[in-house]
């Protein structure tokens, strides 16, 4: 239970991230916020990464071993790198549609798969 409560939490921190990080590309095309500055925009981005605070520091705490989860710091990472790149590859088909997904980026997200693999063997 732990490990899903984990991955759950990562996966909203991650969506808060991407938004935190790249919500803003889209600004552009968008209407009154287009015409904020970069510290105004800088701002709205960090108020949005907090949320990715608010689930990941608990994400963590849960999850590793320390505290009764079922993962060591290195799984934890690759975890959440992996989650990272699915929320990525999900926010970036549906909100930038200009923007494709290559076989390239099949053949990376399959050595991160294989990372995964080779952090969790003992």
């Amino acid at each position: 239970m732990r490990g899903l409560s984990t991955i759950g939490l990562l996966v909203v921190s991650n969506t808060f991230m991407t938004f935190a990080w790249y919500g803003h590309l889209k600004f552009k095309t968008g209407g009154w916020i287009s015409k904020w500055g970069l510290p105004a925009i800088i701002l709205i981005s960090w108020g949005i990464a907090l949320f990715e605070y608010i689930f990941q520091v608990p994400a963590n705490r849960i999850g590793y071993q320390t505290y009764g989860g079922p993962f060591n710091l290195w799984q934890l990472k690759v975890i959440q790198e992996v989650i990272t790149l699915v929320v990525f590859t999900f926010f970036t088909l549906f909100v930038f549609r200009n923007e494709s997904f290559r076989l390239n980026h099949l053949i990376g997200f399959g050595f991160l798969v294989l990372a995964v693999y080779f952090i969790f063997k003992n």
